[in-house]
């Protein structure tokens, strides 16, 4: 009640979490620990005389700014980070392969896409090689970039071989002889039957 009374009884106060915001704490002067790195000391008001007289000083501290990397830096950050993206397929296959087990090997639909999506990613990440690696190419490490650019062609490689893995698992790959396929010799039955003639 008591605090209702006091906040209409004088509606023009400025609350007091204004007036620390608009005037920050000074620091005193004969302070002996140091400002923080990056820290811009906030101007400090002295009072002279009346309140008409204020006079504004600032005290500055040097800031510390981060040097620009020298080129053989970024190469060095480029050639890390070509190395991350080509693994990355490789950090894939075991997502992938819990997915393919999980799926099953009938045929259906969901299993079917997998495979489907398991081939295309692939195979459009090997055509577009060039363009995934060309923010990285620079004049200085155009050749360490093929080794990189084998070893993200490998893992995809790895990715298409789990796919023929499962498609050799759903029964789609001829590996067995069948009768159906026409380059097949015809199989000679083990027994055969002879006509029964009487004696």
């Amino acid at each position: 009640m008591e605090l209702a009374t006091s906040s209409t009884s004088s509606p023009s106060s400025t609350p007091q979490w204004v007036v620390d915001l608009q005037s920050p704490p000074v620091r005193p002067k004969n302070s002996s620990l140091p400002e923080p790195p990056g820290y811009t000391a906030p101007t400090t008001l002295s009072a002279k005389g009346s309140k008409s007289n204020i006079k504004s000083s600032s005290t500055t501290t040097p800031t510390l700014q981060r040097k620009p990397p020298t080129p053989e830096e970024m190469d060095t950050l480029k050639l890390k980070k070509a190395w991350e993206l080509a693994i990355a397929p490789a950090k894939q296959l075991p997502m992938s392969a819990v997915g393919m087990y999980m799926s099953g090997n009938s045929l259906q639909i969901f299993s079917i896409m997998m495979v489907a999506m398991l081939f295309k990613n692939p195979i459009q990440a090997i055509f577009n090689i060039g363009n995934v690696f060309s923010r990285f190419e620079t004049p200085a490490n155009r050749q360490q970039l093929w080794g990189v650019k084998l070893v993200y062609i490998a893992c995809n490689c790895l990715a298409l071989a789990l796919g023929i893995w499962k498609v050799n698992g759903m029964g789609l790959l001829p590996t067995t002889r069948s009768d159906w396929l026409a380059w097949e010799s015809a199989r000679e039955p083990l027994e055969r039957a002879f006509p029964d003639y009487p004696l």
